[in-house]
């Protein structure tokens, strides 16, 4: 088959996020009522500030706003997680970041599947928060077989999907049809079912250990469990959502607000309690329910540079020292206090954060930059002061591993969960994964560079040109 009468990775990305947000919407109907108000939102957000609206169309971001979303999912076992890298690649989205989530007492490790390049994220940014339940963290030895033996009997993919994946691998891409076809084997893969793979006795046994446990071993897929959209303003978001009968949880996770935004701030509406039946010894199902499926709302911001990341750490640990936040919301205000006290240092401008060194950005030439005979050999600090130069924050595309475990919290419960001993392990990961996570530092520093470079020899163009 001819290369060029393949469906692009992009396309095939857009379809699916876009059959994902489908089937999301008719199995959690809040998810509809959030689309509409974060739309609402982010429409008047860019009526009142026509600076924000030219600069989103100038740098080609306005039209992806409105498609953005991320997921989130958890696996099981090393062959599920290897084989949602092949189905992955297929769509044009590459593991990036390792995130140790045991930290903050939940017992998985994650990757964050995305496209990478700026093309292709302009295209279509879906993402998808992939974790793995680390089942070396249960204590109970018995019931971590137990565990071990149901996932290592289910098959989360249907028969379709693992043909056509390998029938991409081996033939470099997908046809039109094929393409239809995978997309709709894989996205059974993330819909929800009602009937349970375990017993109630040992829902509650998996329950009592931590109820992400329950979660991930207790069915036949790893449905998914929440679609964000992105908005331009998350307080208005989360002000708003008791309007539309949303009860969002108590407190953003991230950074507090700012002018100029940095990493990600998160929300979310509390999971659903949602009807399942579960299988008794004698083979009769018995009703039952289960707490995992949530709404969230997501705010990007500039990305950090290593020593930019150093300094929100740091901060976002001096501020918990003075409060930590409740999973009940009962010390919010004192929180969120504490945390805008505690980022005080943090230079709230965009030159600021330049200046430090904090953020990653991409470099372009100006109106006047693209007339000028200007001379390369000059800094860039000094091409920018001299009004040739003009500099723009790079979005962050990743995920903070504090604030997606205090979105787990908030709607899984902390009241019954096994403490776990923080035990990163990229090494296992990895191996479990296939292939090596990009770096995400690297990654936005290649994308810095390649802007500086291309800004100069533009400039030497011109220069040459005379």
């Amino acid at each position: 088959m001819k290369e060029n009468s393949f469906v692009s990775t992009d396309l095939i990305r857009s379809a699916f996020s876009a059959a994902m947000s489908a089937m999301y919407r008719t199995e959690v109907p809040a998810y509809g009522t959030l689309m509409e108000l974060v739309g609402k939102v982010n429409a008047e957000t860019l009526a009142a500030d026509p600076d924000l609206r030219a600069w989103l169309e100038d740098t080609d971001s306005l039209e992806r706003l409105s498609e953005e979303r991320h997921g989130a999912i958890r696996l099981g076992t090393p062959a599920e997680l290897s084989m949602m890298r092949r189905v992955f690649a297929v769509m044009g989205m590459l593991p990036v970041g390792y995130y140790d989530l045991s930290t903050a007492g939940v017992p998985v490790h994650s990757t964050a599947f995305r496209p990478v390049g700026d093309a292709a994220l302009k295209k279509n940014p879906f993402r998808v928060f992939t974790s793995l339940l680390r089942l070396d963290l249960i204590a109970d030895e018995a019931l971590r077989d137990e565990a071990e033996q149901i996932l290592s009997k289910r098959q989360i993919f249907t028969d379709g999907a693992i043909a056509l994946t390998e029938k991409a691998e081996k033939q470099g891409g997908l046809d039109k049809a094929d393409a239809e076809r995978f997309v709709a084997e894989v996205l059974e893969t993330f819909r929800w079912h009602d009937k349970a793979n375990v017993s109630p006795d040992m829902y509650h046994r998996l329950h009592d250990a931590h109820r992400l446990i329950a979660d991930v071993v207790s069915f036949k897929g790893p449905h998914i469990n929440h679609l964000t959209p992105r908005t331009l303003d998350i307080d208005a978001v989360q002000a708003r959502m008791p309007d539309y009968k949303i009860a969002p949880k108590a407190t953003i996770e991230g950074p507090p607000t700012r002018k100029c935004a940095i990493l990600l701030r998160q929300t979310s509406f509390k999971a659903l309690e949602e009807p399942v039946s579960f299988q008794a010894a004698d083979g009769s199902w018995q009703e039952g329910s289960h707490t995992a499926r949530f709404g969230e709302i997501e705010q990007r911001g500039v990305a950090l540079t290593p020593k930019g990341r150093a300094l929100y750490d740091a901060l976002l640990n001096a501020s918990r020292k003075v409060v930590r936040p409740a999973a009940d919301g009962s010390n919010a205000t004192e929180y969120e206090k504490a945390l805008s006290d505690a980022f005080i240092p943090f230079p709230d401008s965009w030159a600021g954060i330049r200046a430090e060194g904090l953020g990653y950005f991409v470099y372009s030439l100006t109106a006047k930059g693209r007339k000028a005979k200007a001379d390369v050999s000059k800094s860039l600090d000094s091409l920018i002061a001299d009004g040739l130069v003009q500099f723009d924050p790079i979005v962050y595309e990743d995920f903070l591993p504090v604030s997606a475990a205090g979105i787990f919290q908030s709607n899984l419960g902390d009241d019954a969960a096994q403490e776990f001993v923080a035990s990163p392990n990229q090494q296992r990961f990895e191996q479990d994964l296939g292939a090596k996570v990009l770096n995400e530092f690297d990654h936005y520093a290649g994308i810095e560079q390649a802007s500086i470079a291309d800004v100069r020899q533009m400039l030497s163009l011109a220069q040459a040109a005379e």
